[in-house]
């Protein structure tokens, strides 16, 4: 998720000849050493040496003094990531007579640090994953459609990148380790190629009517080039697709590591089954349901094909800009949740490299200005059959609770939160459990509020998107740790989830390259029995707003983290 950080020191971070001698985390500076003598100082240095480590998260997150560089994917630079993160785990520990605000917050860094550390080492994801890369800094639309300076401006940068990309991707070579699983091999082939288009084609329309002809000569050069490299890293993909394995699993001990590292749920495997077992049967009953209602007589898989043939008028990218008005009244009326300042959502069609996932929001960082955020929707796979295509584009319920889920009072709602917390971390870091749980969670939270007055179809909507949840969540149990095949992890998708065969062949493919992909329910989960535990004691239905702003002020740690402070446990819990 989105790594948002502050200033300070560390840029030998960057340099390959840097030594433990000067590492802003070593106190060997005299400078740096009396400023990380304190809390807040040793925050503000960590801060910014994680920033030198990844200036594409830096760029991301506005700091745009470190536009047009990309992090050092060498060996020795994955090498320093792993120290400097350690460091950071080692330093935090060794501090004492901490306010209780300082010892969350050292709660906080510590397990971000954590759930890094088991990507980069436990997981091995740089030589095992292309989605470490093509979602870690290869992605130039900051550039594109950000307007944070004038267009001349933002091509030299983007130049400066184009320039930083073939030395990036001789490093992407060396470190993958052929043969990978064909879904691996698959998504490489279709980031790296949509990456190669994009630099050729949408990245030079956008800047076409610069008025600079030595400009444009250099963009289209380093452009041409950075294509290239990103051409020949889809060419080597394409070459092992003979050799791919099906190798993708994690491992029932190291999944269980993920989930404790980097989520701070600690759980035994029966347990975490068992519960989506459960959330699985709950919504299909609730499906049941609503369907006896909007398609009496009719199969389930027919009541969802009958919603889902509801198409929304004008196109989803157009339904979803008049969706998000009639949201945030709704909101606003039913007084769920404060929604700062008065920034809107654009909606846009996803750029051709990022189609992996139906729909997103690229939310920008707090160090940005006056940037909206755009709500990216992918159109289906233009190699598909018309019939797949159409399958693919849902239902406009179905595409209302995905708008809940990106906007309004998702993704976007949680973010402008983000921004404002009074933890520094709060706005640095949002993790994947507490984003993607906070946003799958909106989605019923809203159905339960009263959206479209009971009507049975929108239910059907609201259900889709959970099933759908459910099944991510048992089949990342599956597949990393029960032996599970895509195959089967598809036919669990349209079977048990009622999910078009297009979606769910996609769905079970993200599955073994994204393991993680169950927080988006075992995040809504942990954030449902919160809210029943907190409310108890404030007041109940009528303390949903209070609830909802206390939550999203602590920007987005592990939930667990959460309950402890907002419950005065004594220890992260994960209750569901």
């Amino acid at each position: 998720m989105r790594l948002k950080l502050l200033t300070a020191v560390g840029a030998c971070l960057l340099a390959a000849a840097c030594s433990s001698s000067d590492n802003p985390l070593t106190g060997s500076d005299n400078a740096t050493a009396q400023a990380d003598a304190t809390w807040p100082g040793f925050v503000d240095n960590t801060i910014e040496g994680w920033f030198a480590l990844d200036p594409s998260f830096a760029v991301y997150q506005g700091r745009h003094d470190f536009d047009g560089k990309l992090p050092d994917w060498s060996q020795a630079g994955l090498d320093r990531k792993s120290k400097f993160l350690k460091q950071v785990v080692q330093k935090a520990r060794t501090f004492q007579n901490l306010t209780p605000r300082q010892e969350f917050e050292r709660s906080y860094i510590i397990k971000v640090a954590e759930g890094q550390l088991f990507w980069l080492q436990d997981a091995d994801q740089p030589h095992r994953n292309p989605a470490y890369y093509i979602g870690g800094g290869l992605d130039p639309n900051v550039y594109v459609a950000r307007n944070y300076a004038d267009p001349a401006t933002r091509m030299r940068a983007m130049i400066d990148f184009f320039n930083a990309v073939p030395g990036a991707a001789k490093n992407i070579r060396d470190n993958l380790q052929m043969p990978l699983p064909a879904s691996f091999i698959k998504y490489g082939i279709a980031g790296f190629g949509g990456l190669a288009d994009y630099y050729v084609n949408d990245a030079r329309a956008a800047f076409a009517d610069v008025k600079d002809a030595n400009l444009q000569k250099q963009f289209a050069q380093s452009s041409e080039a950075a294509s290239q490299a990103m051409r020949g890293l889809q060419k080597w993909f394409e070459d092992h697709q003979s050799d791919a394995t099906q190798d993708y699993a994690l491992g029932r001990e190291r999944f269980l590591r993920m989930l404790k590292t980097t989520e701070a749920v600690d759980i035994s495997l029966d347990k975490l089954t068992a519960i989506g077992r459960a959330d699985l049967k709950r919504n299909q009953d609730a499906m049941k349901a609503a369907c006896d209602k909007f398609a009496p007589g009719a199969t389930i898989q027919q009541c969802v094909a009958k919603m889902s043939a509801d198409k929304p008028e004008g196109g989803p990218v157009e339904a979803a800009r008049r969706q998000i008005p009639e949201l945030r009244k709704f909101v606003e009326e039913k007084d769920l949740v404060s929604i700062p300042g008065t920034e809107e959502a654009k909606v846009e069609e996803s750029p051709p490299y990022n189609r992996q996932n139906s729909a997103y929001i690229d939310p920008p960082g707090p160090y940005e200005k006056n940037i909206p955020s755009v709500y990216y929707i992918s159109p289906p796979d233009a190699s598909w059959s018309k019939e797949k295509q159409n399958a693919y584009i849902p239902g406009k319920d179905d595409l209302l609770f995905t708008t809940i889920h990106e906007v309004m009072p998702g993704h976007f709602v949680q973010f402008l939160h983000s921004n404002q917390s009074d933890f520094m971390f709060g706005r640095l870091f949002v993790g994947y459990g507490f984003a993607e749980g906070w946003a799958h969670y909106t989605e019923e939270m809203m159905w339960e509020a009263g959206l479209n007055n009971g009507d049975p179809e929108t239910h059907i909507g609201e259900l889709s998107n959970a099933l759908l949840r459910d099944c991510r969540f048992l089949s990342a149990i599956g597949l990393h740790a029960g032996g599970m095949t895509q195959a089967q992890s598809q036919q669990m998708f349209e079977q048990q989830c009622y999910i078009d065969p297009g979606n769910a062949e996609q769905q079970a493919a993200r599955g073994t390259y994204d393991p993680a992909y169950l927080n988006y329910t075992l995040g809504k989960l942990m954030i449902r029995r919160l809210r029943a535990d907190w409310t108890a004691q404030h007041g109940g239905r009528k303390a949903w707003k209070a609830f909802h702003d206390k939550f999203l002020s602590y920007g987005g740690p592990p939930i667990p983290l959460v309950r402890q402070q907002m419950m005065g446990e004594d220890k992260p819990r994960a209750v569901f």
